[in-house]
């Protein structure tokens, strides 16, 4: 995931205590020319839409193993920053604008997912035995009602 942000007004410190919210969470942050990140993104899909957001100061973020992990930063970091400010993200490939801050930093991560899908996968193999042991239950009581009937 590659997120693009505008520091502009952000003091060292507070660039500093941001950078380390980043880092906690493997993330790269790096304060980058425009016409260098045009020059690198050339090849990435999407280049054209991430270059409208290329305006006054930028810094890059880049998640490299949790796409969405930058998300959450740069959302829980404006909230108490207000100078800190989300332009536009790609992740592969997609093009996210700045006001879908709010839904990517809200969406699951792959570990999470894979967890989840686990999770359902576990309960519906543990849920099998009991359904085959109440089949087979209200099968001998059928048949036991069928007995007592006849007799």
């Amino acid at each position: 995931g590659i997120y693009l942000t505008e520091f502009q007004g952000l003091s060292v410190a507070k660039m500093a205590e941001l950078r380390g919210e980043f880092r906690k969470v493997g993330v790269e942050y790096r304060v980058v020319k425009n016409t260098l990140i045009k020059k690198a993104l050339k090849d990435l899909d999407g280049a054209d839409k991430l270059a409208a957001g290329l305006k006054s100061t930028t810094a890059v973020a880049f998640g490299y193993d949790d796409p969405l992990a930058p998300a959450k930063v740069i959302r829980k970091f404006s909230k108490t920053n207000e100078l800190l400010k989300f332009k536009m993200a790609a992740i592969d490939g997609v093009v996210f604008g700045a006001d879908s801050l709010p839904a990517l930093s809200e969406m699951l991560t792959k570990t999470e997912n894979v967890g989840r899908a686990a999770g359902l996968i576990n309960n519906v193999v543990s849920s099998v035995p009991i359904v085959v042991n109440a089949i087979a239950r209200n099968l001998v009581s059928v048949l036991d009602q069928v007995a007592k009937q006849k007799q």
